[in-house]
């Protein structure tokens, strides 16, 4: 979801003003058109949002939403359920990220900017916080009793964080929401801005990242890594959680509970980690895929496609470690018999 104490919305307006400046207007009709009170995602949206359907992937979504308004591409168009308003576009996604903008101003969504003021809502703390030398604390920011924070760190505007935390030194933190126990590591980026382009090798065009993270209890993120923030959803990271040092993990990942992942993994966008998945250092996902509860990935495996609970995976690109083995035993007799043979 867009959460306004990181992004601020500009409305609410009506369907017609948000779309007159791209020249649209027409396609809502007689009238101005539902109140648009934010964005969503299609499957959360009410009647209040607008969304996006710029894949086939979408379709389903797209028919059970409760959007008042969807920007599709045209090979969609005639899945807008009746409620809806349909805004049809070739270039969908290009126009939704302009309406982002319009309804979410990029100036807006900078944490430098918002720690420069004005600061109207002061930060807020509970007993036994402890602050090093060169905290900073953006509007907003709410911590719990007995959390630690260690020197030089940076906790962005309206930021939550729960109670006996520690978050070492040098650590940033924007656009996120921490539960109780949670330990970054010195150097870690929470919040940061995913990695999310349009119009690739031409103008790559920048999709706004608006979601949040999500970190529950428990969870543990090593030295220098990342956890960014969703495009429009949430990025989650399940309670029990632990993640080493060096780890990308890509905007709307979802991880679930009591994970572990190994150094200098990475996950691409909108990757599900389903609960107590184990990662070996250095592998890696492609995204938009799913690896199911209890899976194993051996070090340096490169996932390219959903695998079910129980999965044992290794190799690039991944498959089952058994088979994975077998084709290593094999081009290994196969390269020898070759050497004997000159």
């Amino acid at each position: 979801m867009v959460d306004t104490r990181f992004h601020h919305f500009v409305g609410p307006m009506s369907l017609r003003a948000l779309l007159e400046p791209a020249g649209l207007a027409s396609a809502v009709g007689d009238g101005d058109g539902p109140m648009i009170a934010g964005a969503e995602e299609l499957d959360l949206a009410g009647p209040e949002h607008i969304a996006l359907a710029a894949q086939k992937s979408y379709r389903d979504a797209l028919m059970e939403t409760d959007a008042g308004a969807v920007i599709v591409s045209p090979d969609l168009a005639e899945f807008v359920p009746p409620h809806a308003i349909g805004i049809v576009s070739k270039t969908a996604h290009l126009l939704f990220a302009e309406l982002l903008d319009r309804m979410y101003p990029s100036n807006t969504r900078s944490m430098v900017m918002a720690l420069l003021g004005p600061h109207e809502n002061l930060p807020l703390t509970e007993a036994d916080v402890r602050l090093g030398p060169g905290v900073v604390l953006g509007p907003g920011v709410e911590i719990g009793r007995g959390t630690v924070i260690g020197p030089n760190t940076v906790i962005g505007a309206g930021v939550t964080i729960g109670r006996n935390c520690v978050i070492a030194s040098n650590v940033s933190v924007e656009c996120a929401h921490l539960g109780n126990n949670v330990v970054l590591h010195a150097g870690a980026r929470i919040g940061s801005e995913g990695f999310g382009w349009l119009d690739h090798g031409i103008s790559n065009r920048k999709i706004p990242q608006l979601g949040r993270v999500i970190i529950q209890d428990r969870v543990e993120v090593g030295a220098n890594s990342a956890v960014d923030r969703g495009a429009l959803g949430d990025t989650v990271v399940g309670e029990g959680t632990k993640i080493d040092n060096l780890v990308q993990i890509g905007h709307n990942c979802r991880i679930g509970r009591n994970c572990l992942i190994a150094g200098m993994s990475g996950l691409a966008g909108s990757t599900v980690i389903e609960d107590s998945v184990m990662f070996g250092a250095r592998a890696t996902t492609s995204g938009h895929l799913t690896i199911g509860r209890g899976s194993v990935l051996a070090a340096g495996s490169a996932i390219t496609k959903s695998f079910p609970a129980g999965s044992r995976l290794a190799g690039f690109p991944a498959q089952d470690v058994r088979n994975w083995r077998r084709e290593v035993a094999t081009i290994r007799s196969m390269s020898r018999r070759g050497e004997s043979g000159r």
